[in-house]
């Protein structure tokens, strides 16, 4: 990667109580405000329909909010169109010009603002050697791979320095290995030039991978915000659990509670976890498939059950375990001493790792 002046207009990005109606009946996005700090990569995740493509070109000015604020740095920008929005877009689709070569396509911005004939082939060849592209200057598109593609697609975004630089499921168009080859690609750059970067995405790998920060979306609201980690281990609700990595939901019984310690039973098993606020009464308990804990025999810690399907995938087993109160779903390292199918075992938790829901 090579090394570009750091963007000194890196900008905030403020969403105030913003709805976003199409026509009379379909609201979109659902009075949300949001901020995100100059300089940090945050990533609108959630599934198809959530609005988060919708809030991405809210902030690009290529959608209008219907109510509410929208603020790029200190600038009301709420009712500016696109062209005078200092913010840049890279595509799904990488959206290259077929008919120029890379060099031209990376130009394409800088020409119409305004740059001087050398400054912007200087500034085209730093960007290009930026994502790793030097000397494929003359090539055209249709001569490169789709991750060189959307290396072009980020190059050309890139060397027009924007306050805001935002992405639209730009990896979705690329295969597993290469995916995670261009997330860190964009990742090491933002945090190198010090972009401030929204990123949407619906694969959840990806956004813990790349993020600062996640704001999960859901019927057109916010359902969650907070760092990767954040997420991952104290979700709010089933949904943000389950999307943000699989969880074994499982229902429980909160028995008491004690300085915000709450002592739970599940199938017999006692656990203390975190109250997080839940009184006594039904709730679920969230597991990762990686925190269940499965033993020979069921002892004193575990719960009787038995394993419905074992699947060797290489570097892990994935098991289906069939208990008392349900399917539960985990993971071993252990792929030298298996469990098989049919077998009885003892299922329990990691001391660490369930995390207490509301109930349904």
């Amino acid at each position: 990667m090579g090394k570009m002046a750091k963007n000194s207009k890196a900008a905030s990005v403020r969403f105030e109580n913003v709805t976003k109606v199409y026509g009379k009946t379909v609201t979109a996005v659902d009075n949300i405000s949001i901020q995100i700090d100059p300089g940090k990569l945050v990533t609108l995740l959630g599934p198809s329909g959530c609005g988060k493509t919708t809030t991405l070109r809210m902030i690009a000015g290529l959608e209008m909010a219907t109510k509410g604020r929208i603020l790029i740095g200190d600038t009301d920008v709420t009712t500016l169109p696109a062209t005078d929005r200092d913010v840049s877009m890279v595509f799904q689709s990488y959206a290259l010009f077929p008919h120029m070569t890379v060099l031209e396509n990376v130009s394409y911005g800088l020409k119409y603002s305004g740059f001087a004939k050398e400054e912007t082939r200087a500034r085209a060849l730093e960007g290009l050697q930026l994502v790793g592209l030097k000397g494929y200057d003359d090539r055209l598109p249709s001569e490169l791979s789709g991750g060189q593609q959307q290396r072009v697609a980020v190059a050309r975004a890139l060397v027009l320095e924007p306050q805001v630089l935002l992405f639209d499921e730009p990896l979705s168009n690329l295969d597993a290995k290469l995916r995670r080859q261009v997330r860190q690609d964009i990742r090491d750059i933002q945090q190198n030039q010090g972009l401030t970067v929204v990123y949407v995405t619906h694969d959840q790998e990806e956004a813990l991978a790349v993020s600062d920060r996640i704001i999960v979306m859901r019927n057109a609201g916010i359902a969650q915000e907070g760092s990767p980690r954040d997420l991952y281990e104290a979700p709010v609700d089933h949904f943000v659990a389950d999307f943000i990595g699989e969880a074994n939901l499982i229902p429980c019984m909160i028995e008491s509670v004690v300085d915000q310690i709450a002592t739970v039973s599940v199938g017999g098993l006692s656990q203390q976890l975190a109250a997080r606020d839940l009184p006594t009464g039904p709730a679920l308990i969230a597991v990762r498939p990686s925190r269940v804990r499965l033993t020979g025999q069921a002892g004193k810690n575990t719960i009787a059950a038995k394993i419905s399907k074992a699947t060797y995938v290489g570097n892990h087993m994935e098991y289906l375990v069939e208990a008392e109160f349900g399917e539960v779903f985990a993971i071993s390292d252990d792929v030298a001493n298996p469990f098989l199918a049919g077998q009885d075992i003892g299922l329990g938790f990691a001391g660490s790792g369930p995390v207490l829901l509301p109930g349904e």
